[in-house]
């Protein structure tokens, strides 16, 4: 089974691609994807590009180009929920556009032609990827990392918030996460791709799972803390991360 993995910025797949065997080039579509091997298992490394539409057009390519016939996304995301602090883990149960919005035709965060707004990730692959990633909260603070240190790390599993825009802005954020708490919607980060990814993936009926290291908080500072975080932290996360879901995978017999 290949297993597609994709982030959104070179530096958060650079320890992946490091460890990948047997690993050879492939140009297509304007973007480079990286075939081989990790851990004993047949992957494809892609980079999504930034924003919902090159990331849907990278995930069809996986599909129909490579083959992928599961997808796992890893990266960074600034924190929304109370509880969600800089340097833990999301794991996505869904995703929503928050920048949706057809009204009066439809609901607002509704897409078109589907039955909800929320598109749900797989549910086996998000148990397993939830795994890996406690156990990589329970194991960074070992790594004597300066910008992880007095924190008290913790994984979350829920509803991810995606739209086309970096939000550097507290008062932004709260009006995000306001109108959606107030339909009933329990948004704990924000970014950019991952909407987009679940629902290509539902399209071609393809499981998917991501997983969002917190890199800040989605306010005024997001963009002096971002950069740094991204270079020193986010990079070691996700090979962390991924090494154990994918071991896990080939122990339950998934891969």
């Amino acid at each position: 089974m290949t297993t597609a993995i994709l982030s959104a910025l070179a530096q958060e797949q650079q320890g992946l691609a490091h460890a990948l065997d047997q690993r050879q080039t492939i140009t297509h579509a304007g973007r480079q994807f990286e075939v081989g091997a990790l851990h004993g298992q047949p992957v494809v490394l892609a980079l999504s590009g930034i924003g919902k539409v090159a990331a849907a057009t990278t995930t069809a390519a996986l599909i129909e180009r490579f083959g992928a016939q599961r997808l796992v996304f890893t990266g960074v995301a600034g924190g929304m929920g109370a509880d969600v602090h800089v340097g833990d883990v999301v794991v996505a149960k869904q995703f929503l556009q928050h920048d949706m919005d057809a009204r009066p035709l439809f609901a607002r965060w509704q897409v078109p032609g589907y039955a909800t707004p929320a598109f749900d990730c797989d549910p086996s692959l998000t148990r397993d990827l939830l795994q890996a990633a406690q156990d990589c909260v329970a194991t960074a603070d070992s790594w004597q990392e300066p910008m992880l240190a007095g924190l008290q790390l913790r994984a979350h599993c829920g509803l991810i918030a995606s739209g086309d825009q970096f939000i550097v802005s507290a008062q932004t954020s709260h009006l995000i996460c306001q109108d959606l708490q107030t339909a009933g919607y329990q948004p704990l980060a924000v970014e950019m791709e991952g909407a987009a990814i679940a629902q290509t993936c539902a399209d071609y009926a393809v499981p998917f799972a991501a997983v969002r290291t917190i890199s800040d908080r989605a306010d005024d500072n997001a963009h002096v803390d971002f950069p740094a975080f991204v270079n020193a932290v986010a990079s070691r996360y996700a090979q962390h991360i991924i090494a154990h879901w994918l071991q896990r995978q080939a122990s339950t017999g998934s891969a």
